[in-house]
């Protein structure tokens, strides 16, 4: 047993904190702002791509609940489609998840700013702290999955409180009468904003698919990733439309658009100036437990492949613990030139395309599962339906982004040429 958990140290509730924690970001802290714009066209936008999340997760769980030996999703849809399949699939999801956590490295140290004013004195400042974050996050993945699975499991925990507290103050309001709501009157609503923000939107839903990608971390794989996949999305998708439409509609919309800490903004409206501190400190906890779901995953997806023959064996040695070095530390290094990169660039505009960029290309992996599905006969009419509503995020998220992740899921063609001619390796973990 003790074995056992060794190599599957993920249990229902250490998964469930995987999914939840790797949607919980720095982006619902933000979300309001980026959708107040859109007027009520936001709250639409909410609740179609929640409904479109809870489709593909759906998908994804009886997908990997029919196949529990499979190292992974990737894996799967390698088996349905091919490797060259496999490889550009695995590729893109890599190259969302590097991106993602370069901007979550960037948001842990704004927020922290907040506390250490020096380090707002220069972007070149920020990036050299938000590299240094990722390095210890890094570090704390080279222990093992289960150092950081507890620490995952207890940054969800405290990162959830803030968003608790929103909704408690917003269930005040709708008890005195909702007073606060009709003092600011609605939004207007125009239908074909939708569209657009409907990529803004799904980012934040994205990860949870986290429990799936690992899947060969989770004991029990068949019920447990289904579980946890339903449970955690669920909840996180119910508290995120409460959250940013109760603070769209309960604040002015022009003050929501124009602040950069819009749930900041709205405690400390209603619950005095040094609770607003409180939330910039939980906002920090936040994007810093996603980053750490993240950097987990961004290791596990070369490995998983490896494994699989998709990728050259290099990716596949692992240390005494089972942790994938190389491939956690080539990934994060990748991150940290993404973040040094941009270290002197305005990245009020930057932020927008690298949001739409970072869903776009992690809709990857859930069409290919959703064309395995259709392979395999399994949840047919919902991959359909999850089919026709990644084609509408891509229409959402436009042509630049969309230019981009083909470009840059183009780039795992050599490494399909590159992967190993023999058979896949399934056997002991190389060391």
């Amino acid at each position: 047993m003790r074995a056992e958990e060794m190599a599957r140290p993920f249990g229902f509730w250490m998964a469930t904190a995987l999914v939840v924690g790797g949607m919980v970001g720095a982006g619902i802290f933000v979300m309001p702002a980026q959708l107040a714009p859109f007027g009520a066209a936001g709250v639409i936008a909410w609740l179609v791509a929640g409904a479109g999340a809870m489709m593909i997760a759906w998908v994804l769980s009886r997908l990997t609940a029919a196949r529990p030996q499979a190292t992974g999703l990737i894996a799967i849809c390698a088996e349905a489609m091919g490797p060259m399949a496999g490889v550009v699939i695995g590729w893109s999801y890599w190259v969302a998840t590097c991106a993602a956590n370069a901007i979550l490295a960037i948001t842990t140290v704004r927020y922290l700013s907040v506390f250490l004013p020096a380090l707002q004195a220069s972007p070149l400042w920020q990036a050299l702290a938000a590299t240094l974050v990722l390095t210890l996050i890094t570090l704390l993945n080279l222990n093992g999955a289960k150092a950081s699975g507890w620490f995952q499991l207890l940054t969800t925990i405290l990162k959830m409180m803030p968003l608790v507290a929103v909704a408690l103050i917003l269930a005040v309001l709708v008890a005195r009468g909702g007073t606060a709501f009709s003092a600011q009157g609605r939004p207007a609503f125009d239908a074909a904003q939708i569209t657009p923000a409907l990529a803004l939107v799904f980012f934040a839903l994205v990860g949870f698919e986290g429990a799936g990608v690992v899947a060969e971390r989770v004991r029990d794989p068949a019920r447990t990733v289904v579980r946890a996949t339903l449970a955690g999305l669920g909840v996180t998708a119910v508290i995120y439309v409460i959250v940013c439409t109760g603070i769209i509609y309960a604040l002015p919309q022009g003050e929501v658009a124009g602040s950069s800490a819009p749930i900041a903004l709205f405690v400390q409206h209603f619950a005095g100036a040094s609770a607003g501190m409180v939330v910039a400190a939980f906002a920090m906890i936040a994007a810093l437990g996603c980053l750490n779901g993240w950097v987990l995953v961004q290791g596990e997806v070369p490995l998983g492949m490896a494994r699989d023959g998709l990728l050259p064996a290099w990716f596949a040695r692992t240390t005494s613990r089972d942790v994938p070095v190389r491939g956690l530390v080539l990934s994060s290094i990748c991150s940290a030139v993404l973040i040094l990169s941009n270290a002197q660039r305005d990245t009020a505009g930057l932020l927008d395309f690298m949001l739409r960029l970072t869903a776009i290309t992690a809709i990857g992996i859930y069409v290919g599962a959703c064309i395995a599905a259709l392979r395999f006969g399994t949840a047919r009419k919902a991959a359909i339906i999850s089919l026709i509503f990644c084609g509408w995020l891509c229409i959402g998220a436009g042509w630049e982004a969309d230019a981009w992740s083909v470009a840059l899921m183009a780039t795992a063609v050599p490494l399909y040429w590159l992967r190993p001619r023999e058979a896949a390796i399934t056997g002991p973990v190389l060391r």
